[in-house]
């Protein structure tokens, strides 16, 4: 059976390895420089960079490099640096959106493969082999383009790998191409520093330019955020995806996201991607699993469906939500140890999200970790600390690493449902 990649995001080195250790075939980063995720690429300096990719490749892993901003004249002899200094460092490809630097990327470092970015908006067999021509490897499909049409690509280029968005933010114009952010605060989308303008509630008046009478609009609160589009969610679509037998790639967004969503989203997948190949796909599974991450509601996008047949692909109501779960610590790389993420105490039951690893059950004087019906849980009897203090209560932003009671995965997850979830 045809394989197909997982493509996680890597906002900075500890996210890294937790898509890695969540199940992700392959990551993507990028320094500052370049990239359309300016915040998360300050999170690398070079030398960080290169032992990012050091570590993906120890792990038999590939990592993607963003160089997908769109650079003015007055940038290139800095980006020419930029790629030189990069494609030294090895990574598996470059993800580049400007054709110019296409060019430039191909004359610099012609061993590293080109991945076309989502910013390129590829809607058509047309535009793909155009890029193709460049020496374009990989299209990241355009978030608005339909399965559909991505197999008549394929069929037009069948060498020419696709990858596509399944999971993350949306954009509420064409991936990237918006000013919205340029008009109101400066910051221009395609280099890397969008403000999400998008997200931000809005109110609206109507105006008589006869008496210049300004009048209000706001019967309720709902219509305030009236640019904010739903989370893509694809969980549910994962089979008809690989059935298509057309996609190499499924990627998940979220560079600036949390290292709980990371984990949590590519854990997801990689369980819909095998489970899909076992014969037991089930899509209620995954989507109650990402119902637990922070979201604006969730929509399957235009992968699918076409954008006029549906009418709910935006959140009218607020910006962003709580998840049906919230963090309350991560056991760190030492697997001995774990930092509190909320207010952490004994007594109280924790579910377990794990990476891909097994664990035993243990009771003794620091806690209990055993397993319910459904997951694994762990129960502190004392919170201890490395040096032996001991706590009542520990919270979020202590950085006092508490004892665990036996040895657990690095970077697993202590969780609980949200009470306000609970009582709806």
């Amino acid at each position: 059976m045809r394989q197909v990649e997982l493509l996680s995001p890597a906002g900075n080195f500890e996210k890294l390895k937790i898509a890695l250790a969540y199940g992700a075939d392959a990551v993507y980063a990028g320094v500052s420089h370049f990239s359309l995720r300016i915040r998360s690429g300050k999170e690398f300096t070079y030398e960080s960079f290169e032992e990012a990719i050091a570590y993906t490749h120890a792990l038999d892993r590939k990592f993607y490099v963003t160089i997908n901003g769109f650079p003015f004249n007055a940038q290139i002899e800095l980006l020419k640096k930029h790629i030189e200094k990069v494609a030294a460092m090895n990574p598996d490809a470059f993800i580049v959106a400007a054709p110019g630097v296409i060019k430039l990327a191909k004359e610099i470092a012609p061993h590293i493969p080109i991945h076309l970015s989502t910013q390129a908006n590829v809607l058509s067999y047309l535009d793909a082999e155009i890029y193709w021509d460049l020496g374009v490897k990989r299209i990241i499909a355009a978030r608005e383009v339909s399965l559909k049409d991505l197999q008549q690509i394929k069929k037009h280029l069948p060498k020419l790998e696709l990858e596509v968005f399944v999971h993350g933010s949306m954009c509420f114009a064409y991936s990237g191409r918006c000013l919205i952010s340029s008009l109101q605060s400066g910051r221009v989308s395609n280099r890397g520093s969008c403000a999400n303008d998008c997200r931000f509630p809005y109110t609206m008046y109507a105006h008589n330019e006869a008496s210049g009478t300004l009048f209000k609009i706001e019967e309720s609160e709902e219509g305030t955020h009236i640019m904010n589009a739903k989370d893509l969610n694809l969980s549910a679509y994962v089979d008809d995806i690989l059935d298509s037998g057309v996609i190499d790639s499924l990627k998940i967004e979220g560079r600036t996201k949390s290292t709980y969503y990371v984990g949590l989203t590519t854990k997801t997948y990689r369980m819909a991607i095998d489970d899909y190949m076992q014969g037991k796909f089930d899509a209620k599974k995954y989507e109650k699993e990402l119902s637990s991450t922070k979201n604006r509601g969730f929509n399957d996008g235009y992968l699918i469906k076409r954008p006029y047949e549906k009418n709910n692909s935006q959140n009218l109501e607020h910006s962003i939500s709580k998840g049906t779960h919230q963090v309350y610590a991560m056991v760190c790389e030492d697997s001995l140890h774990c930092l509190a993420k909320d207010k952490l105490e004994p007594d109280v039951v924790y579910e377990l999200v794990l990476p891909q690893a097994n664990i035993e059950k243990i009771d003794n004087e620091f806690g209990k970790i055993y397993k319910d019906e459904s997951c694994w849980c762990i129960v502190f009897k004392k919170l201890q600390s490395q040096n032996g203090k001991l706590f009542e209560a520990i919270h979020s932003g202590n950085t006092h690493a508490i004892v665990l009671p036996s040895a657990l995965p690095a970077f697993t997850f202590l969780r609980k449902e949200n009470i306000q979830k609970e009582k709806e």
